[in-house]
């Protein structure tokens, strides 16, 4: 009888210690919602961005905030363009800011995935994967004075090539940017599968330039047969004279899509973090030299998005790529 009641005490406390095993992920996952961002991070208000950490110890407020701009071919050039810009963030945030020249887009999502960088600008293409690794906070995005934003993607060669019509890149050598990237990889990898049943290595073959610039130029001096850009690179590179509009034609020209998205690091502290948007939302563009650079685009202000709303299209393409957000 005793041992019959001890088995039975034995049984009731195991039961009680499987439903706390099993209940207390139940009741965290509950707790800490994430769909697809990385396991560090929590989605309780469902943005699908990070959440700031709710522990007051886990938010950053560095003396020195690092700024940095999309990878380029000649980070000398855009730290000048944005000169003016990061005096009026340093007056509104009370902190110094240092402008870092990323030189790609792994190094850039690394930087901010490891705290070494808090504020920037992610490309199209490399955005979602910096919102679910490495906790970026997309919040606005340069536009033209009527509002409108956005670039296409094109699909180049130049002229002489023998290349006429997408069809005619056919065991020929087009050109991607980076596997991060929109329109230099992913977009048009979706594209030429879906309307013209091409596939790399099948139908034509593939090489990495490594920036929108580099594949530009690559066409331009008859380096690549073709590539994969956007056409906002192109529309700089051509105001600037680095190329010619003559030694470029375009094959294919895409839908709109959102282009570089700004934000910031989920671990500072919210009254950092507003006055980061402040920073942005309250900068004069007249007479600067973000005027002066980035007016090529037609661009002057910035706008308020969302990742959820204006990267919809983007997640769509990723997901017609079967492109995976895990961090590496």
């Amino acid at each position: 009888m005793i041992h019959a009641i001890f088995r039975r005490g034995l049984y009731a406390v195991a039961a009680v210690f499987a439903i706390v095993l099993f209940a207390a992920p139940a009741s965290a996952a509950e707790d800490c919602p994430r769909g697809d961002l990385d396991e560090r991070f929590c989605d309780r208000d469902g943005d699908l961005t990070a959440d700031t950490p709710t522990d007051p110890a886990k938010q950053l407020d560095p003396d020195t905030l690092i700024f940095a701009y999309t990878p380029v071919e000649d980070p000398a050039v855009y730290k000048s363009a944005w000169a003016d810009f990061l005096t009026h963030l340093e007056k509104k945030t009370g902190k110094k800011v240092q402008f870092f020249p990323v030189q790609s887009n792994a190094a850039q999502i690394e930087a901010m995935r490891s705290g070494r960088l808090h504020i920037t600008g992610f490309n199209t293409g490399s955005n979602p994967l910096a919102v679910n690794c490495a906790g970026f906070v997309s919040f606005t995005i340069m536009a033209g004075l009527d509002g409108d934003f956005g670039y296409e993607m094109e699909i180049l060669t130049y002229p002489g090539s023998g290349i006429e019509k997408v069809e005619d890149i056919k065991g020929r050598t087009l050109a991607f940017t980076s596997p991060t990237s929109n329109s230099g990889f992913k977009a048009p990898s979706a594209l030429l599968k879906a309307e013209f049943d091409m596939l790399p290595d099948r139908d034509f073959k593939t090489t990495f330039s490594g920036k929108h610039d580099n594949s530009i130029l690559g066409v331009a001096n008859k380096d690549y047969d073709a590539a994969s850009i956007a056409n906002s690179v192109k529309i700089r590179m051509i105001k600037r004279e680095v190329v010619k509009e003559d030694q470029l034609k375009v094959l294919y020209k895409s839908q709109t899509f959102p282009t570089t998205g700004y934000g910031y690091v989920n671990n500072l502290k919210p009254e950092l973090a507003k006055k980061i948007k402040d920073a942005f939302f309250s900068f004069v563009w007249e007479g600067s030299s973000l005027k002066e650079e980035f007016e090529k685009n037609g661009e002057g202000q910035f706008i308020p998005i969302t990742y959820k709303e204006h990267w919809a299209v983007i997640r769509t393409i990723d997901k017609a790529n079967n492109v995976s957000y895990a961090c590496k």
